[in-house]
């Protein structure tokens, strides 16, 4: 008896209480409702603080709940409690409260919704922005590549420009050193035949001295002899007949072209080494060489092999390069002369 005149009086101070807070929940919820459909879009910290609101709301309900519950006599029934005084006023109170819990919880799922949108929105706007930062880092490291790919190109150049340089500047040096080289050997000629020449000058000066001087006595001599005797030549203490560079051409015997066409090695000497080393020079009959010339190893031992005439007194035949002289060797005249005999 006294724990049922207990619960009455704690319901009967509830109701007006329940009653407010219903009305102050359906109010809440209608305006929350209204002002959700009026303002579609809240700011992010709004709709914190609202659902920071609405989950405190409803952690208190469910609080009274309970501590209603506890309250309550586990035995009690529902038709006991429909029996009560102000069971039917507590069962609008309830299901006031439920529509508004409702009203609370749809709210609740639109501003999650809402919530939902914006960071799918916010993703996707931090998605764009990944990729236009990824597009930008690459962009940028295209523009990197191609800076460096047109410095080392650059450098490239350069070290290829810097050694085409060294090369034409190694070039014009070797051709200064060969120009150098040249002019040296070139000056060192210059000076060597002017040497020769010099030396030649003075040889030639003073053997035409001597010449003059030789050949001055020689013609003193010759004009003595032939003073002495025109048809004769004193030699070796006996004297011969003058030599007749005619009588012997028209013997057969003699016949040395045919005979050299038909034996050409045997006119085929050797190198002709001049005593003095001077160039090839004509001589004809009646001119008077040095006795170098006439020496005995340029004498033609055998005329005949060559079909020449045999020799007697003071004369003999020579060989002056392809030539062959008959020189008197007592005076050094040519008496007669073969050009071209040898070759």
């Amino acid at each position: 008896m006294r724990t049922a005149l207990t619960l009455t009086i704690a319901m009967v101070l509830a109701v007006p209480t329940a009653a407010q807070a219903s009305g102050t929940g359906a109010h809440g919820a209608a305006a929350l409702g209204a002002g959700t459909e009026a303002q579609p879009e809240l700011s992010r910290e709004d709709r914190r603080e609202a659902r920071q609101k609405m989950q405190r709301a409803q952690r208190e309900r469910r609080q009274e709940a309970r501590r209603e519950a506890r309250s309550e006599p586990r035995a009690a029934t529902r038709e006991d409690i429909g029996r009560r005084p102000g069971a039917r006023q507590h069962n609008e109170r309830r299901f006031d409260n439920e529509r508004a819990n409702r009203a609370l919880e749809r709210a609740a799922r639109r501003v999650e919704r809402a919530e939902t949108r914006e960071r799918a929105a916010d993703r996707r706007l931090e998605r764009a922005q990944r990729v236009e930062r990824r597009t930008d880092r690459r962009a940028e490291e295209g523009r990197r590549a191609d800076r460096r790919a047109e410095r080392r190109a650059d450098r490239r150049a350069e070290r290829r420009a810097d050694r085409n340089l060294d090369r034409a500047r190694a070039a014009e040096r070797r051709s200064d050193r060969n120009l150098d080289r040249a002019q040296r050997i070139e000056r060192r000629l210059d000076d060597r035949l002017d040497r020769v020449d010099n030396r030649s000058a003075h040889s030639r000066e003073r053997y035409r001295d001597g010449q003059d001087r030789y050949r001055d006595g020689r013609e003193r001599r010759a004009r003595e002899a032939r003073r002495d005797a025109d048809r004769y030549v004193r030699y070796d203490g006996r004297d011969y007949r003058r030599w007749h560079r005619h009588h012997w051409r028209g013997d057969r015997r003699y016949d040395w072209r045919r005979y050299r066409d038909r034996n050409r090695s045997t006119f085929r000497l050797g190198f002709y080494y001049d005593p003095f080393g001077w160039r090839y020079h004509r001589y004809a009959v009646g001119y008077r060489l040095r006795p170098a010339f006439y020496a005995s190893r340029y004498w033609i031992s055998d005329p005949w092999r060559y079909r020449l005439p045999p020799v007697y007194g003071p004369y003999r035949w020579v060989r002056y390069y392809d030539d062959a002289l008959l020189v008197d060797i007592y005076s050094g005249e040519v008496v007669d002369v073969i050009y071209d005999f040898f070759w």
